[in-house]
């Protein structure tokens, strides 16, 4: 179950964070509806983050920063500077992961209690609504000048795992994302500003 909650959160942050593109099962409004065109437009992201990761199994809260980055259609990367460097990314369906001269690989076909989850982020990035409401029950809060959206996962493998899924912003860009897991463990990564190409 750890390693499932550890990759499942691993492409939450991956992509939910640099994720520039959304989808709901809501009850449309207009700035519900401007907002998925507004993050569906994005073809690229690149932010600062910092993320505080509070596990069960640990006394204190597990801190590290960095940068992440999207291209459309489907590549994803954390590059975590501190407190250790390391990178991961997602694309294609494969998930890399290196740490000094250390390469990792992980085809996520392999793991079927992950490729729900991924899928439904994949969709996400594509605007790929239907596939999305096969996953998730998403509820959006708010205005177009701060708003916040709730998922919850429809699908049992992914709900063992994940218990919801909280995401603010402003117009296009994301302030955070809240991972509640179903073993209590819970994380918070904070977006910074855009970093210039």
């Amino acid at each position: 179950m750890r390693l499932q909650r550890r990759w499942v959160g691993v492409a939450t942050t991956l992509a939910l964070a640099a994720a520039c593109a959304a989808s709901a099962q809501a009850s449309a409004t207009p700035a519900f509806d401007e907002l998925l065109q507004l993050l569906a437009a994005r073809r690229h992201g690149h932010v600062t983050f910092t993320e505080v990761q509070q596990l069960a199994m640990l006394d204190r809260p597990l801190k590290s920063s960095g940068e992440l980055l999207y291209d459309a259609p489907d590549r994803l990367e954390k590059r975590t500077l501190k407190p250790k460097a390391r990178t991961l990314v997602l694309e294609h369906g494969v998930l890399t992961a290196r740490r000094g001269q250390r390469s990792y690989l992980m085809e996520l076909r392999e793991y079927p209690q992950v490729a729900p989850f991924v899928e439904s982020i994949r969709a996400t990035l594509a605007g790929d609504r239907a596939a999305l409401e096969r996953l998730f029950r998403v509820q959006f809060d708010g205005t177009l000048a701060h708003w916040t959206l709730l998922l919850v996962p429809l699908d049992t493998t992914l709900a063992g795992a994940v218990t919801d899924i909280r995401i603010e912003g402003e117009r296009d860009v994301i302030r955070t994302v809240q991972i509640r897991h179903s073993d209590g463990d819970r994380s918070l990564l904070t977006l910074g500003p855009e970093i210039p190409p």
